[in-house]
C-alpha cells in the first residue's frame, strides 16, 4: 500500500452516515433546476438552489446557450490571456463593469478562482488582508495564497475590526475582504460602517456579491448598490452559479487594478477562458436582470412571505435578511436527519456544518428563487414544521 492510501484508509467519517442512511451529499437531479426538481423518481421541492432569479431553466438563457454552442463550439482550448478569448468575453466585461458601476472587469472560469486569484494577486509582503471570520471558503484560500500579514475580525464586529486596525501602519496597504451576503446565515455585511473605517484608517474594500447579486440593489446590481456605496467598494466581485444562472465568475474595479489583474492574476491566466455556452448565458441572464425588475420584486415577495412565516412558526432564523433562510437545528447528527427526513417527504435542503459553521450552530438552509410560489413555501414550511416538532427542536 502507498504512503497516500495507507494515510487516508481510515477516513470513514462520510461511511457512518451513509451507514446511518442519512448522508446527504451528491444527490443526483435529473431535470432542470427549477422549484421542483426530479429526484430518485418524484418531484422533490427545491429550497436547496442558489438560484435566486429563477432564471437555470428560463428558455431564453438555454437558447443563448445554445446559440453560442452552435457559433463558437464547445470551448476555447486555451486562457484568455492566450487564445481564449471571444469577443462574447469581452462584451460580457463591458456589460458587467458597466453594470456594477466600475471602470472594467475580468471575467474567470469560477467565482471561488476569482476569489483565490485576485486577493493573493493585489496584496503581497508588507500588506495587510483583513477578513470576517465567517467570510467564504475562497476568500480564506486567497488570503492564504498571499504573501501578506493574514487577520480576521469577529463577524461583523465592527469594534474588533476597528481594534485590528488601530494596531497596523497607517501607509501600509490594507484589503478588508467580506461577503456582501454571508452564505449560510443570510445576514448582510455592515458596508457603511466599513467604509466609515476604511476612510479613518486609510483601508481598501473588496466586497463579494456571490450572494447579493441578482437579489439586491437596483436590478439586482448588489449590496454595494443597496447600500449606495458602489464608489466606495474598491473591488466587485461576483458569480455567474447564482443568479446569472450559468458558470464563472468575475472581479470589477478601476482600470489600473483590472489591467495589472489581466496581465498577473495566475488563476486568469493560467486558466482555461470560459466555455462560449456559459458566457453567453450569464450574459442573457444579465439582460434579464436588467429590463425584469419585477423577477426581483417577485423574489422580495416570496421571502418576505417566507421570513414572516417561519418566524411564525417558532423556527430559529436568527439575522438572515435574504432569500438565504437558516433553520438552527444546533446539532450534527440532527441536521444530517433533518435534510433525509426533509427528502423522504420532498423537500430538498441543504445542511450546514463545521467547517461551513460554529459546531453549535449547525443548521439547514432553506433558500428561494424568484419563481417559488407562496404556496410552495408554505408546503415547504408545513413538511419541515412536523420535522423539527418530531425531532424536539421547536414546540
Amino acid at each position: 500500500m502507498g504512503q497516500l492510501q495507507e494515510r487516508y484508509k481510515s477516513y470513514r467519517e462520510p461511511q457512518k452516515y451513509m451507514a446511518a442512511d442519512v448522508y446527504p451529499y451528491f444527490r443526483a437531479i435529473t431535470s432542470k433546476q427549477g422549484t421542483e426538481v426530479e429526484m430518485g423518481g418524484h418531484n422533490v421541492l427545491m429550497f436547496g438552489s442558489n438560484a435566486y432569479t429563477g432564471l437555470t431553466g428560463d428558455n431564453r438563457v438555454i437558447q443563448a446557450a445554445k446559440d453560442a454552442l452552435d457559433k463558437y463550439g464547445s470551448g476555447c482550448a486555451g486562457s484568455r490571456f492566450l487564445n481564449g478569448t471571444l469577443d462574447l468575453h469581452v462584451q460580457l466585461e463591458k456589460e458587467l463593469a458597466e453594470f456594477e458601476g466600475k471602470d472594467d472587469a475580468l471575467c474567470f472560469s469560477t467565482g471561488f478562482s476569482v476569489n483565490a486569484g485576485v486577493i493573493a494577486m493585489v496584496v503581497g509582503r508588507g500588506d495587510y488582508i483583513i477578513c470576517d471570520d465567517r467570510d467564504h471558503a475562497s476568500i480564506i484560500d486567497g488570503r492564504r495564497l498571499s504573501f501578506a500579514k493574514q487577520l480576521h475580525y469577529k463577524h461583523n464586529d465592527m469594534d474588533d475590526l476597528e481594534s485590528i486596525l488601530k494596531s497596523l501602519p497607517h501607509e501600509a496597504v490594507k484589503l478588508i475582504v467580506v461577503d456582501g451576503v454571508f452564505s449560510m446565515e443570510g445576514d448582510l455585511c455592515k458596508l457603511p460602517e466599513l467604509v466609515e473605517l476604511k476612510h479613518k484608517y486609510n483601508c481598501s474594500i473588496m466586497v463579494d456579491e456571490a450572494h447579493g447579486l441578482g437579489v439586491f440593489g437596483r436590478n439586482g446590481r448588489g449590496v454595494c448598490d443597496h447600500f449606495g456605496l458602489t464608489d466606495e467598494v474598491d473591488l466587485i466581485m461576483g458569480t455567474f452559479s447564482k443568479s446569472l444562472a450559468s458558470i464563472g465568475g468575475f472581479i470589477a474595479g478601476d482600470s489600473d487594478t483590472i489591467n495589472f489583474l489581466r496581465h498577473t492574476c495566475r488563476t486568469y491566466i493560467f486558466s482555461a477562458s470560459n466555455a462560449p455556452a456559459a458566457t453567453a448565458a450569464a450574459m442573457e441572464a444579465l439582460h434579464i436582470l436588467k429590463s425584469e425588475p419585477e423577477r426581483i420584486e417577485a423574489l422580495w415577495k416570496v421571502t418576505k412571505y417566507a421570513l414572516r412565516r417561519f418566524r411564525e412558526e417558532g423556527f430559529e432564523i436568527g439575522e438572515t435578511e435574504s432569500p438565504i433562510i437558516p433553520l438552527y437545528v444546533h446539532d450534527v447528527e440532527k441536521t444530517f436527519l433533518i435534510t433525509k427526513l426533509a427528502y423522504d417527504a420532498g423537500v430538498f435542503i441543504n445542511p450546514v456544518i463545521p467547517p461551513a459553521c460554529a459546531p453549535q450552530d449547525t443548521l439547514v438552509r432553506f433558500a428561494l428563487m424568484a419563481t417559488h410560489t407562496e404556496e410552495q413555501v408554505e408546503r415547504g414550511i408545513q413538511i419541515l414544521k412536523k420535522i423539527f416538532v418530531e425531532q424536539e427542536i421547536i414546540k
